[in-house]
């Protein structure tokens, strides 16, 4: 408690309680996805690599995480610390792990929001040329990006949650828009569904398509970050999973074999070959109108600032628990009394993301193929790992308590989406030149990057038991439930 200039306490800020339901959740976690940009922009290539069975590659990786999401909400009942992914390690794999998988969640979120930035001003530039035929720079545009993604993390996690809502109803809405004008106008060549036939399916590119696949779905698993402000969190934290995922693996497929009929199946590889990048606006321009076609570049634009909101606001939440478990200045934990909303840990995740979008700017690097992609790699193999390793420490964590949940959600589950993320991660790094576009040294650094974070956290949990015991004590613990949190709940 604090007490007031006239002697009257006043409660210390803390998280907004009680304000999100699982539609919230979902809007925030499949908003972090980018499902428009990640169609309009990587679906393409993914279909140029893998010909029409590309769909059923992102089937296949829903299934996975699907599979995965079993374990990990089965965890999240138990769990409540704050820290997410981290403190689920940590429970199963101990403190010396848990720190080196706080250490790359950090690592790994930051890079997949700030290399946004980079996407976002050429994005935005793209837009404006094919729309206005006006040239502006990249850089203006990013930098306003950091300050209104600030500015969405600043005001209350309620604002977020609405404006979301909006940008993801838009992003896919434009998305439903062509899937219908497709499936009215009966596609190229008539609508079949040879995209899933076996033939198809086991195209010798598909591996590089799971690797596309895999990589779209990164930020769905954030929905325990917002457990301390979601109502019942035990129930719609795991609803919120479960939708999310089967959301996007059904919809992922659904709007690549859309855009697939839209071309017929013997044209579409080399069209999407030959234009990559204008293979959702030509489908759409055809089949709905030019009108739809402005829209969608509009969206893009929209879908790319939902996404950097949406890992703001997570990165936000992971950078408050460690700051209130002292692994970060305590000062970065500080809530905003009105909005009730993380602000300083928010403005340092803003000063970072600028100082590395003005260092690449100064050193003259392409937004797109450096900023985007250099940062943005490692950061989705950082969470991945993460996957991997939350996969692995569910068994080894309900071997350690007495508990009620079956074998298969403890055992069977997990250790399967082990394996299959381990295979997700190989596929992902024996593609990695697919993601980058760069030299074998550069794409050497940036996947050791991942395990040299990783060893670092762990170095630091030794420094910290020696050193700091009372910290390495309460890292990663269960909040104390005398020391309930006290918010403001939607009425």
């Amino acid at each position: 408690m604090s007490v007031t200039s006239k002697g009257k306490s006043a409660a210390v800020p803390t998280l907004r309680s009680g304000t999100l339901g699982t539609s919230d959740i979902v809007f925030f976690v499949v908003s972090a996805t980018a499902p428009l940009t990640v169609m309009a922009g990587v679906a393409p290539i993914a279909i140029s690599l893998g010909g029409v069975g590309a769909p059923a590659g992102y089937l296949t990786a829903g299934i996975v995480l699907a599979i995965f999401a079993i374990g990990f909400t089965a965890m999240s009942r138990t769990v409540r610390s704050g820290g997410a992914f981290y403190a689920f390690i940590t429970r199963g794999m101990g403190k010396h792990v848990g720190m080196g998988a706080a250490l790359l969640a950090v690592i790994g979120y930051n890079g997949m929001e700030i290399g946004v930035y980079g996407l976002l001003g050429t994005a935005t530039a793209d837009t404006s040329r094919e729309l206005w035929g006006a040239d502006i720079p990249w850089l203006p545009v990013s930098l306003a990006g950091l300050l209104l993604i600030w500015y969405g993390g600043f005001r209350s996690i309620e604002f977020g949650a609405k404006l979301l809502a909006v940008l993801l109803a838009a992003e896919t809405g434009i998305l439903l828009l062509l899937a219908g004008g497709v499936l009215i106008k009966g596609g190229a060549d008539g609508l079949d569904l040879a995209s899933f036939s076996p033939g198809n399916v086991l195209f010798p590119g598909m591996a590089a398509v799971l690797a596309f696949a895999f990589a779209a779905f990164t930020g769905f698993e954030s929905t325990v970050i917002y457990r301390r402000e979601c109502r019942n969190p035990d129930r719609n934290i795991p609803r919120a999973t479960y939708i999310a995922v089967s959301f996007l693996g059904i919809f992922y497929a659904l709007m690549v074999w859309v855009v697939i009929q839209a071309f017929g199946n013997d044209a579409v590889v080399q069209a999407a070959t030959d234009d990559a990048g204008g293979l959702f606006f030509s489908a759409i321009a055809v089949y709905v109108g030019g009108w739809a076609a402005s829209l969608m570049h509009i969206f893009i634009v929209t879908s790319i600032l939902a996404s950097l909101l949406a890992f703001h606001n997570a990165i936000n939440r992971y950078g408050l628990v460690l700051a209130e478990e002292g692994i970060l200045p305590k000062a970065l934990g500080r809530i905003h009394p009105r909005h009730q909303s993380p602000y300083i840990v928010g403005a340092a995740q803003t000063v970072l993301g600028a100082v590395i979008v003005l260092s690449f700017a100064a050193a003259g690097a392409d937004p797109y193929g450096q900023l985007l992609l250099w940062v943005n790699t490692p950061g989705m193999i950082a969470l991945m790992a993460l996957m991997l390793l939350t996969a692995i420490a569910v068994p080894c964590y309900f071997r350690r308590i007495a508990h009620t949940e079956g074998a298969l959600r403890t055992i069977v589950s997990p250790t399967a989406a082990a394996v299959l993320l381990a295979a997700a991660i190989w596929l992902a790094v024996s593609n990695i030149s697919l993601f980058t576009g760069a030299s074998p040294t550069v794409n050497l650094v940036l996947v050791g990057l991942v395990p040299a974070v990783f060893l670092v956290g762990i170095g630091i949990a030794f420094w910290l038991r020696r050193s700091r015991p009372d910290v390495y004590a309460g890292f990663a613990e269960e909040p104390d439930p005398k020391k309930a949190i006290v918010g403001t709940p939607r009425r």
